[in-house]
């Protein structure tokens, strides 16, 4: 017999409940010297499939959630990756889309050194609808000779069917002697 999402909750806050001292006169009542360990190990046995049943609906409820907040037809991920070194020390990133602050983060010494070393970064996770949109991207950071250095990029996404990637790349450029900040949509 399988028995349903709603009766297995149910069957675990009985079980939470029986537990606590006080809770069941009939459990109080009952000598425990009388019960044999075969039984002792039916409810066990049971307590662990219920356990069991109930991680399967948690996983399968946050897959739902997962699903119902992000559908795939509507989100828009943002990145953020670094190959700088000598022109720019990343210390924070703040995103806008449509003129609304989105995301506002302010990285550590560790993780601005991981991004460095090639780590990625999932910025901002969003649901957009299909049409064009303002991204605009403002990186702070510090420049040659530890002196303050604040850049923004502005862009013009296209959101269409389907999902949507895109990425925020930090790069230096020898030749003009400072950082790019490029935007880029992945396909």
């Amino acid at each position: 017999m399988r028995m349903t999402k709603y009766e297995i909750l149910a069957v675990l806050f009985m079980v939470f409940f029986m537990a606590m001292p006080g809770a069941s006169a009939v459990a109080q009542d009952r000598d425990l010297s009388t019960v044999d360990n075969n039984e002792f190990r039916s409810i066990d046995g049971d307590v662990q499939a219920l356990k069991e049943e109930v991680l399967e609906l948690n996983r399968d409820l946050f897959l739902l959630e997962e699903e119902l907040l992000f559908p795939a037809n509507t989100q828009v991920a943002f990145f953020l990756s670094v190959d700088v070194g000598e022109y720019f020390k990343l210390d924070s990133v703040n995103l806008k889309i449509d003129g609304k602050d989105v995301a506002n983060y302010l990285y550590t010494d560790r993780e601005a050194s991981a991004l460095q070393r090639g780590g990625v970064h999932r910025l901002h996770l969003e649901n957009l609808k299909a049409g064009d949109h303002e991204l605009i991207a403002v990186f702070v950071g510090y420049g040659p000779e530890q002196r303050e250095y604040r850049r923004g990029a502005t862009v013009s996404l296209n959101k269409g069917l389907g999902a949507k990637y895109v990425e925020l790349a930090i790069s230096d450029r020898a030749k003009k002697q400072q950082p790019e900040f490029d935007v880029r949509e992945w396909e």
